[in-house]
């Protein structure tokens, strides 16, 4: 039998097409055992919860365990020590505020750098911040209160909830902006750090929504302002910082961590899988009432989050004056 030229082209065609359906590699199969989710700070907090939230689902949703372990230490070292050596596949996963990679290594001497060893998945939530007040202050607003700290350098002071944190570094970021001089006060935590607003010793503190909100109506503390770039939900009548200093934003990025060179197939199943949460709507309810704003954020979205965060926590650190210990 002869085939003519055409008829050998359209095989030649047909075969060239063939190939890269041939070539194209399996779905990976992912998860197949339990998967450990070690949690950078200690049980009952808002990272904690969240933690657990996305653990759930996702074992909802892959019909595999996802077990969370909580590893609290200073800075996440030991969760970031653990996961960034652990292999990458999947199967050891850390969950942590983006402070933990971000803001740790500019205040800490480390064993290793987080950003060279993980790579940020996606987000559960992003917890609001707030700033409240000693309700005793002659003051409404936000600005009210830098106006009154003007007149008056020295004499009024912040309390931070530990150390090298966001109760530490966003305010003086933001007295620095409002060129104001605010006394720092150190606490142990933020029930310490609450108590001495409600007790009258301390005058400001930025602390977690979800906490915080439960005092709007206190008779010794007054709520100002939120640290997100939009009002929300859980207090709709609560101003943005940045309604009073223009492009201000700081709230606190929680999620999912890999070991660096996981399969991105893996990490789009969990992007996947959160997103689908976060989504449902009785989950943006219960996210919302704890003022917290549903995540599930796209690779590209983390991306933009951390290179703004990186940049602030930095210059946070810089007006600060902190240097590693």
């Amino acid at each position: 039998m002869f085939l003519t030229k055409q008829a050998i082209a359209g095989f030649f065609t047909l075969a060239s097409l063939a190939q890269p359906l041939m070539a194209q590699p399996s779905p990976i199969e992912w998860p197949t055992k339990t998967v450990t989710v070690l949690v950078a700070t200690a049980a009952g907090g808002n990272t904690d919860l969240m933690a657990r939230m996305g653990a759930d689902y996702l074992t909802k949703k892959t019909g595999k365990s996802f077990v969370v372990e909580n590893r609290p230490s200073a800075g996440g070292v030991i969760t970031t020590t653990q996961v960034g050596a652990a292999a990458p596949d999947g199967y050891t996963l850390m969950f942590a505020p983006a402070a933990v990679a971000l803001l740790s290594p500019l205040v800490q001497k480390l064993p290793v750098d987080p950003e060279q060893v993980l790579v940020p998945i996606t987000n559960v939530g992003t917890g609001a911040q707030v700033i409240a007040i000693k309700r005793s202050l002659p003051v409404k607003t936000l600005n009210e209160f830098f106006e009154y700290a003007r007149a008056n350098p020295g004499k009024l002071n912040f309390v931070i909830a530990g150390a090298n944190n966001l109760s530490h570094i966003v305010p003086i970021m933001l007295f620095k902006k409002a060129n104001v001089n605010v006394v720092m006060v150190p606490t142990r935590g933020e029930t310490d750090a609450i108590t001495s607003v409600t007790s009258g010793f301390s005058d400001f503190y930025f602390g977690n929504a979800s906490i915080l909100l439960q005092y709007a109506d206190h008779a010794s503390m007054r709520l100002l302002a939120v640290g997100t770039g939009e009002r929300i939900p859980a207090a709709p009548d609560l101003p943005t910082v940045a309604e009073t200093v223009p492009g201000f934003q700081m709230s606190s990025w929680n999620g999912f961590f890999a070991p660096k060179g996981t399969p991105e197939e893996i990490l789009q199943v969990i992007r996947s899988a959160i997103a689908e949460m976060d989504a449902e709507p009785a989950m943006k309810e219960k996210l919302f009432k704890l003022g917290i704003i549903p995540g599930g954020q796209s690779r590209e979205e983390v991306k933009a989050t951390f290179d703004r965060d990186r940049a602030a926590f930095a210059a946070g650190v810089a007006a600060a004056g902190i240097e590693k210990q």
